[in-house]
């Protein structure tokens, strides 16, 4: 395409994922971000990064560009940043590299430009092997931004769709194994803080550069907030497998909202969290709430039947449950879906899509790189319709992780 020539946003209607984004200025776009709703607005891209942006018809002076997008009203919000997925498009990541790009794929179609892949309980082993797998697809392939342990340190209690025979406490020797195999790739890891042992693996994983989330636990608020006080920075999907918010026991999600240094996950589809609740939430703790899929792999697809782990997991009208429960296990929902359902319940368009944004890209500690549109940071563009249906996604290729270190590296030394 030659520069100054304009490309349509969409081909037939249909969501188009293009090529990464290198040199390019897409103009005509109302821009939504945590300040609000702007239209007219213009940005400009050089390798895969921003270099400016206003409103009106300054972009002419970045027309040499080699692509000019005209967006023709679209809303541009940055690339969505999901912290927590356990799979999408039909495929878990449990069944190993392969499946974990076509999930990624299956997410990159809605929106979603940089994710987590997570992973369920099961034998330390076993984990460190998927963490290996992981590391090395981050290497060549930057929409992967590393991975999340959501167990084995979890609460039997409170194990939701996790197994309760896969569930231990943190040893030095197991949080070792696992920093060695994710080689620096490791992002998060949930912990109960009652686990024994809990506490000195929060400090060897957060001196390993991970975040350490607390979650799947029968923690009271009092025990949340030390946990927090010692280095814990999110509250694994705010109310779900953890002790409800009670005016005289308040629980973990009273104790994460009151620390301003913490995030909080939050699935809003409708079935895990009440949107009035979500509408609280977002309230009480105003940018510091980060939506999540939590999909696991009917998430971009079809009702059927589905493995979790060990699981069996029964999806109608697209909502997933434990086969013979009504456990819900993990969710079907991309967050372009968790945008429109907030909307449909009245929550702000700018906190809905820095939740799903800024919010996450910073929580990871990425917040100078990814999840906003400003100058510096990733090009991940992407373009909605006025309903917030996705129009066109526009990754950009630039890094936003270290490249993994040598097998047996010292992982206190990483970030």
């Amino acid at each position: 395409m030659s520069p100054g020539e304009d490309a349509p946003a969409t081909t037939g209607g249909a969501p188009v994922v293009g090529p990464p984004v290198e040199d390019l200025v897409v103009h005509g776009a109302e821009l939504v971000d945590a300040a609000g709703r702007h239209p007219g607005t213009w940005v400009a891209v050089r390798g895969g990064a921003v270099v400016a942006r206003g409103t009106g018809d300054g972009w002419r002076g970045h027309a040499d560009c080699a692509e000019v997008l005209d967006a023709d009203g679209a809303l541009l919000v940055a690339g969505m940043v999901d912290v927590h997925t356990h799979g999408g498009g039909g495929r878990a990541h449990e069944e190993g590299p392969d499946a974990v790009l076509a999930a990624g794929a299956a997410h990159l179609a809605h929106g979603t430009t940089r994710r987590v892949a997570s992973f369920v309980a099961d034998d330390v082993d076993v984990l460190a092997e998927r963490l290996a797998g992981v590391a090395d697809l981050v290497e060549d392939h930057t929409h992967l931004l590393g991975s999340h342990l959501e167990g084995p340190f979890l609460a039997v209690e409170r194990k939701g769709a996790h197994s309760a025979d896969a569930l231990v406490d943190p040893t030095p020797s197991a949080v070792q194994h696992l920093l060695r195999a994710a080689r620096g790739t490791l992002r998060q890891v949930t912990l109960d803080p009652r686990r024994d042992g809990a506490a000195e693996a929060a400090r060897a994983f957060a001196a390993a550069g991970v975040v350490v989330a607390v979650g799947h636990t029968e923690a009271s608020h009092d025990e949340a907030a030390a946990a927090f006080a010692a280095g814990a920075r999110l509250l694994t999907h705010a109310f779900n497998a953890m002790p409800g918010l009670h005016h005289r026991a308040p629980g973990p999600v009273a104790a994460a909202c009151a620390d301003d240094r913490v995030v909080l996950e939050l699935i809003l589809d409708g079935e895990h969290v009440h949107p009035s609740v979500a509408s609280l939430l977002l309230r009480a703790a105003p940018g510091r709430v980060a939506l999540v899929s939590d999909a696991m792999s009917a998430a971009a697809g079809e009702d059927g039947r589905y493995r979790l782990g060990g699981l069996d997991v029964v999806v109608e009208g697209g909502r997933a449950v434990l086969e013979g429960t009504d456990t819900l296990a993990g969710s079907t929902l991309t967050l372009a879906r968790a945008l429109r359902t907030g909307a449909a319940a009245g929550l702000p368009l700018p906190a809905l899509v820095a939740a799903a944004t800024a919010v996450p890209a910073r929580a990871l500690g990425l917040g100078d790189v990814l999840g906003t549109l400003e100058p510096g940071r990733a090009a991940d563009l992407v373009l909605l319709d006025e309903d917030l249906a996705v129009r066109a996604v526009r990754p950009s290729a630039r890094r936003a992780v270290p490249r993994p270190r040598a097998a047996g590296a010292d992982p206190a030394g990483h970030r």
